[in-house]
């Protein structure tokens, strides 16, 4: 999913550079309050998607000794400070401005409404095409791991390009409300309207960024991965000869494309004895260990340490099998009980 992150989010990094351009030179041109609010809600989207492409692109960084499980969950630190950006520059300055403007509706005039329709229109169709485009990486995403498109935005592990498809959202619905509030004010030459329109993006954009917040904070705390995929690997499991029983099971996701699995496996002795002895000669086995009080003693002392490297291999036998079954598995570690 890091490359469906990636592109959704360079796609909307361009959009909404054009964008923004359109929406200010547009308010610059009419003194529209709700073009200036879409403006920097514009220009904030700017903004918090280059966080997320740093964050994506830092979350690439292999393990280390620091790291030993990597950087994979920098994305979500980058992603939380991105939504913590749209909350106070996003909603805080747009709230701002347009509490200015409720309290002085004089000050309040638009000089050219064909302009700002135009370039309402104009960016409408553009955070429509980026919208679309998030929605269906979205969308794909959460099919890959059988998750609902709503459960993915709730609860899915990747925030990068659930953000862009709320930002994208946020923006179409933030361009029909000032077109609706600049036509209101055409109406009936109410500047309050304009006010109006600035106070309710506002709140749009404060509800998503809380969203947001919420999303990654789950995220860096060590966020479950889904139930489906957690039944996945405990089936795998279960279904082992060599398993008898799997418990403490911890399951949480380290990244939009890895997770790691952890439990403690009750392993059935006589199986695993009977994997060592298919490869043994039980004969020459029964004839040296009977030998004498000494060669009985050795025997003891090789069967023991045997059994215990075939434990170590029944380990590490079913943990490729975990992996190979679900790729995103790439933090196995499971422990004798």
């Amino acid at each position: 999913m890091a490359s469906g992150s990636a592109k959704a989010v360079y796609v909307a990094i361009g959009a909404n550079s054009v964008i923004t351009v359109a929406k200010l030179g547009a308010f610059f041109f009419t003194g529209s309050g709700s073009m200036l609010s879409e403006g920097i809600h514009s220009f904030a989207d700017v903004l918090n998607q280059t966080l997320l492409a740093m964050g994506i692109a830092k979350a690439k960084k292999g393990a280390d000794e620091d790291h030993p499980y990597g950087y994979g969950r920098d994305a979500f630190v980058w992603a939380l400070i991105s939504a913590v950006g749209i909350f106070f520059l996003g909603c805080g300055f747009t709230l701002y401005h347009g509490m200015h403007s409720l309290l002085h509706p004089e000050l309040v005039e638009i000089n050219d409404i064909n302009v700002a329709l135009g370039v309402l229109a104009f960016s409408f169709l553009l955070e429509g095409w980026t919208l679309m485009f998030a929605y269906r990486e979205v969308k794909r995403s959460a099919a890959l791991i059988g998750m609902s498109f709503s459960a993915y935005i709730q609860k899915g592990p990747d925030p990068m390009a659930v953000a862009v498809l709320l930002e994208d959202a946020a923006a179409v619905i933030g361009v029909t409300l000032a077109g609706s509030c600049i036509g209101m004010y055409v109406l009936t030459g109410d500047p309050i309207w304009d006010a109006v329109g600035s106070l309710v993006i506002a709140l749009l954009l404060g509800v998503v960024a809380v969203f947001l917040v919420i999303k990654n904070r789950r995220a860096l705390l060590g966020q479950a991965v889904t139930a489906e995929i957690r039944k996945d690997i405990l089936d795998i499991l279960t279904h082992d000869d060599a398993v008898e029983g799997v418990y403490d099971v911890k399951a949480t996701v380290m990244s939009t494309e890895s997770f790691r699995f952890k439990a403690e496996i009750d392993f059935d002795g006589a199986k695993i004895a009977e994997h060592w002895l298919a490869n043994q000669d039980r004969d020459k086995i029964f004839k040296d260990a009977t030998a004498s009080r000494a060669a009985f003693d050795l025997f003891l002392l090789t069967y023991g340490e045997a059994i215990t490297t075939a434990v170590g291999e029944e380990i590490d036998r079913i943990e490729q099998k975990i992996r190979q079954a679900i790729p995103n598995a790439k933090h196995v570690d499971l422990e004798v009980d």
